[in-house]
């Protein structure tokens, strides 16, 4: 766990409020909220569990997707258990040191998150774009250094974020309109000077999502060029379906965190907790639906879910 240095105020604590406007509805949107989380967690993990057992799927493309269910194990863990507490039990505080924690772990694996993406964009343009290659540049060892990669970028990148705002001195009013302790909601808590911190938050934003919008586009843009090429349909339709589960995993997790994004710091018109519920919603529907993407569209990995369904069901010793 990371380990924060801190001023003498260590005893300190803030207040989460949950979803301002909407505290009397706590108790009903506890239930989509634990709903999403639980249904993330039985279907990342049962991903985790039929790729580790079945030795046919120790391959890159699962490996990534091992990756993939545990940056959406890790991140919606960081957060809605403390949410649910708030919405079942009015467990409001919590301290500094634990709040800058949350924050580091909760960006860093969403950061993870975003990196395992990118590798699977690369993933899929090797396998489409020079297939015959494809057993030598992505094996195992190699996507697991790529994976190293990424959880280096994430922690040198959203380790300053935690450290920038405990040297800052809070006010009394301590307290944060938020489910989980966001980096601008601590920032505007604070009492000195943020602006380090909100050039440093808005810099990592544009920077991480943009760089690794870049380079998905890169690839999509050359698997669509090699594509052009083919004059098959048939080949066609089956390298566009290789990447369908891919660009359906994209389209979960990209778009709706950019709106989040840019509505909490631009949307000055919207009102609290609609910035809240995106927010929220952004880390909890993705870990929902990539387990069932990934199922329905990748053969291999449907046939064995069932397998493994089928034998449990099934009466002993039949």
């Amino acid at each position: 766990m990371a380990n924060f240095s801190f001023s003498p105020s260590d005893s300190s604590i803030f207040i989460l409020t949950g979803i301002p406007g909407l505290e009397a509805d706590h108790i009903w949107i506890s239930i989509p909220f634990s709903a999403f989380y639980i249904l993330g967690l039985l279907g990342n993990f049962t991903v985790l569990f039929v790729v580790g057992k079945e030795q046919t799927l120790h391959k890159p493309m699962y490996l990534l997707l091992c990756m993939l269910a545990l940056s959406d194990i890790t991140t919606s863990t960081s957060f809605v258990p403390k949410a649910l507490c708030i919405f079942w039990f009015n467990l409001k505080s919590i301290t500094v040191k634990s709040c800058l924690t949350q924050m580091f772990f909760f960006y860093a694996f969403s950061t993870m998150h975003s990196a395992v993406l990118v590798t699977m964009a690369f993933d899929r343009y090797i396998a489409i774009c020079n297939p015959l290659r494809y057993a030598t540049i992505l094996t195992n060892a190699r996507i697991a250094k790529l994976g190293l990669v990424g959880l280096t970028r994430a922690v040198l990148f959203i380790l300053p974020m935690p450290l920038l705002l405990s040297r800052q001195p809070f006010c009394a009013n301590r307290i944060i309109p938020h489910t989980y302790c966001d980096h601008i909601a601590v920032a505007k808590v604070s009492c000195g000077d943020i602006t380090a911190s909100r050039v440093y938050g808005l810099l990592m934003a544009f920077v991480i999502i943009g760089f690794d919008l870049t380079l998905i586009g890169l690839s999509y843009g050359l698997i669509i060029r090699t594509l052009l090429r083919i004059s098959s349909k048939e080949a066609n339709q089956k390298a566009l379906n290789t990447c369908t589960a891919h660009i359906c995993a994209l389209m979960t997790s990209y778009p709706l965190g950019l709106l989040s994004s840019l509505s909490h710091r631009f949307g000055q018109g919207i009102t609290p907790h609609v910035h809240i519920l995106l927010s929220n919603l952004h880390y909890l529907i993705p870990p929902m639906l990539n387990p069932i993407i990934y199922g329905i569209n990748t053969k291999d990995l449907r046939d064995k879910v069932v397998k493994y369904i089928c034998r449990m069901y099934s009466p002993r010793g039949t």
